[in-house]
C-alpha cells in the first residue's frame, strides 16, 4: 500500500491508501507519454529519489520534478 496525498501542499493533507496496482493503472490510463509513465511509476510506486530518477532519465532534477509536479497533478486529482 503507498500513502498518496489527498490535497495540494499547503492545505491539511490527507493520506488515503492506494496499492500499487491501483496507482499503476490510473498513470497507465491517463498518461499517455511512456517515458513520464515511466518517471511516474518510479517517484510513486518504486519510492527513488528524483536525484535517483535523474541519473537513470539523463534528465535534470529539475526537469524531473517538473515532470512529476505536473504529471502527477493529473493522477493525483484522479485520486480524490
Amino acid at each position: 500500500m503507498q500513502h498518496m496525498p489527498r490535497d495540494r501542499p499547503g492545505k491539511s493533507k490527507k493520506m488515503i491508501e492506494y496499492t500499487n496496482s491501483q496507482i499503476s493503472h490510473l498513470i497507465d490510463e491517463h498518461i499517455h507519454n511512456d517515458r513520464n509513465r515511466k518517471i511516474l511509476k518510479r517517484r510513486f510506486i518504486d519510492g527513488c529519489t528524483y536525484e535517483q530518477i535523474a541519473e537513470e532519465f539523463d534528465l535534470s532534477v529539475r526537469h524531473v520534478k517538473n515532470i512529476v509536479y505536473k504529471s502527477g497533478d493529473k493522477v493525483l486529482n484522479l485520486l480524490k
